[in-house]
C-alpha cells in the first residue's frame, strides 16, 4: 500500500509517505508557515520514495481539531492531490493521531484550544483501531466529561498547559507524555488501516473537524475572564 499523509493542525508541519512497510517523514516546526513548507515536503517525500501522486492508493490528512488555517491547508492539499490522481481521501482526527503515538492501549488526549478551553477525547485500542470512550469535543474548566476507569495515558498540549485539566483526571491517569503534537506518520498508520477497511471518502466529501466556530475572544470576554 502507498499512502501520503499530511498533518498541520498545530504549529508542527509534517508529511509522511507510507510505501508498503516503509515510512518516509518530513517535519518542521513552522508556526503560521505551513503553506510555505508543505508542498516542498510532499515533493521531497515523493522523490525519496521514487513515486508519483498517481502511484498513491489514497491521501490522508489530520482533520483536526486545531488551527483553522492549518486544517484548511491540509484538507485542501489532500483533496487537490486526490482529485489529480483519481484517488480517495482518508480523514483522520488529529486527536486519534496523538493517541496512536502514545504506544498505549488507553489514551486521553487534550489539545490547547486557546481561550482557556481544550479539545479533548479519550480512546481505547480495540482490535485494529481506536474506540472513543469520550468523543472529541471542546471543553472548558469545570465542564469536563467523566473519564471511566483508571490507568489512562494522557498526552497533548492541553495536559501540558492546563493544571486544571491535569488535576481533573489525576486519579484516572497513570502516566503522562509531555510535549507531543499530532504527526503525519501516525495519521498515515491509522489511515492505512481505515483504507483497508474501506473507510476512505471521495475527495469532495473530505472536510476538517473544527469543533468550534470562533478563533478569539472579544475584548469584553477577555476582560471578564478570571
Amino acid at each position: 500500500m502507498n499512502l501520503l499523509a499530511i498533518e498541520t493542525s498545530t504549529e508542527l508541519c509534517s508529511a509522511a509517505l507510507l510505501r508498503g512497510d516503509e515510512l518516509f517523514v518530513e517535519e518542521a516546526h513552522a508556526p503560521n508557515q505551513h503553506a510555505e513548507h508543505l508542498a516542498p515536503m510532499v515533493r521531497r517525500l515523493l522523490a525519496r520514495a521514487g513515486l508519483a501522486p498517481a502511484g498513491m492508493d489514497a491521501f490522508a490528512f489530520g482533520q483536526g481539531p486545531g488551527s483553522f488555517t492549518g486544517l484548511r491547508i491540509a484538507c485542501g492539499l489532500a483533496q487537490g492531490l486526490a482529485f489529480g490522481a483519481g484517488r480517495p481521501v482518508v480523514p483522520v482526527p488529529s486527536l486519534v493521531a496523538l493517541a496512536e503515538q502514545a504506544n498505549a492501549s488507553r489514551v486521553v488526549v487534550g489539545l490547547d484550544a486557546r481561550m482557556g478551553e481544550t479539545y479533548l477525547a479519550a480512546y481505547s485500542r480495540m482490535g485494529g483501531d481506536w474506540e472513543a470512550a469520550i468523543a472529541p469535543g471542546l471543553f472548558a474548566r469545570g465542564a469536563l466529561p467523566p473519564l471511566p476507569g483508571r490507568d489512562w495515558v494522557a498526552t497533548g498540549s492541553g495536559f501540558d498547559g492546563f493544571d486544571w485539566l491535569r488535576g481533573a483526571y489525576a486519579k484516572q491517569v497513570s502516566h503522562r507524555i509531555e510535549g507531543d503534537l499530532p504527526r503525519a506518520g501516525a495519521v498515515a498508520r491509522v489511515a492505512a488501516r481505515r483504507l483497508a477497511r474501506g473507510e476512505a471518502v471521495p475527495p469532495e466529501s473530505a472536510a476538517p473537524l473544527y469543533l468550534r466556530d470562533k478563533v478569539a475572544l472579544t475584548t469584553r470576554e477577555r476582560q471578564a475572564a478570571p
